[in-house]
């Protein structure tokens, strides 16, 4: 059997726990530090040595094919396939059965964030000898998760779907990253819907075929959430994960684009990556963890403090950004103030003076003048 390192990345899901940020992206294409969080699992691959890839897409697809094309600007080979209709991981996968050419495989998802190291990984992996091995994360919280339960010898036994934590057995999630051997696919029906944790897994513990269970010690995000979103976005710029922050660090902890203009007077306070083309007006302030889409403008004496910022748009002057997150081309006017945990799509505008309260969702392409603010404010109630 030859030895290609071949890989897939699962990037055909909604991400509907993460709208309205996803109502027009997929959830793979969300920014962490303003590159597409697929974009460091393509970067994660490519450093443990897997430059043959394949994504399957369903959620605008266009979107991801556009960013990531045959993949050589990211030095590696990306083939896609579409879902017309959602096949599930497994099915999705077993779609593709042929690219992999008989070999082992890994499959990993598009839509989280993580620097596992993947070769101590596959290295367990082929020590076990298993028909696969399951990368496994340690939570605190195991209500979000489904967890996972394994003997001394780390052979899997067992699953808890969302346990409360006094019912817990196990404190390992599943982190949605999976080494496999070719004879997995005699497990995967052709053409239907399947599902690796409702179908593939307990099949296997039915019919007593051994597979295995990695814990790693590294960073782990499943970017489930919309606070794990903001969280995978700030453990980046503190260091936390590892992966490349696009722009040049100025000084420690702000990284800062292309073509941006900055004015006299703003003060920034680290950490705080702002992107290519953006103009800073003077006396703002951005107190980080900040981040700033490119083409962003940020006009006089704005205040911005624990907040993501994506893409093109608008904070006007004196208005306020506070621990919120904002979605591409949304303009935020004068003296507007968007509040801790509130989240505004994309393509949408906040009038001048709206105050969006605390952790109200605003959905892509709406206007936020009195009237709807009004009517947001007693939906709250």
């Amino acid at each position: 059997m030859n030895d290609k390192k071949k890989a897939m990345v699962l990037a055909a899901g909604l991400g509907t726990r993460l709208r309205p940020l996803t109502d027009l992206i997929s959830k793979p294409m969300a920014p962490i530090v303003n590159k597409p969080v697929m974009e460091h699992i393509i970067a994660l691959l490519k450093r443990h040595g897997y430059k043959d890839i394949v994504c399957n897409l369903h959620w605008y697809p266009d979107v991801i094919k556009n960013h990531f094309g045959n993949g050589s600007k990211f030095g590696v080979n990306i083939e896609y396939s579409f879902e017309e209709e959602l096949l599930g991981t497994a099915g999705g996968v077993k779609n593709v059965e042929d690219f992999f050419e008989g070999n082992s495989f890994i499959v990993i998802s598009g839509d989280a964030l993580t620097d596992v190291n993947l070769e101590k990984a596959y290295n367990f992996h082929k020590e076990k000898g298993g028909i696969c091995t399951m990368v496994l994360t340690e939570v605190d919280d195991t209500s979000q998760y489904g967890v996972v339960l394994i003997d001394n010898d780390k052979r899997i036994y067992g699953f808890q779907e969302k346990p409360l934590s006094g019912e817990a057995k196990s404190n390992l999630a599943n982190s949605g990253i999976y080494f496999f051997e070719p004879e997995i696919f005699k497990y995967m029906p052709e053409n239907k819907f399947y599902d690796f944790g409702k179908n593939v897994f307990p099949s296997l513990l039915d019919e007593n075929i051994p597979y295995y269970g990695y814990k790693h010690s590294q960073y782990w995000n499943d970017v489930g959430s919309l606070d794990e979103y903001q969280q995978g976005n700030f453990d980046a710029l503190e260091g936390h994960v590892q992966v490349k922050i696009p722009g040049k660090e100025i000084k420690e902890g702000v990284w800062i684009g292309k073509n941006c203009k900055i004015e006299k007077d703003v003060i920034i306070i680290p950490p705080v990556c702002i992107g290519n083309d953006c103009t800073i007006k003077k006396e703002a302030k951005l107190f980080g963890p900040i981040i700033l889409g490119d083409n962003t403008v940020v006009d006089q004496r704005a205040v911005l403090y624990r907040g993501i910022k994506w893409g093109s748009g608008y904070i006007g002057k004196d208005a306020s950004l506070i621990g919120a997150i904002i979605g591409y081309d949304t303009k935020i006017k004068d003296k507007a103030s968007v509040l801790e945990r509130a989240v505004i799509g994309s393509k949408s505008v906040v009038e001048d003076g709206i105050i969006i309260h605390p952790s109200v969702k605003i959905m892509s392409n709406e206007i936020i003048d009195v009237d709807k603010a009004k009517s947001q404010g007693e939906k709250e109630k």
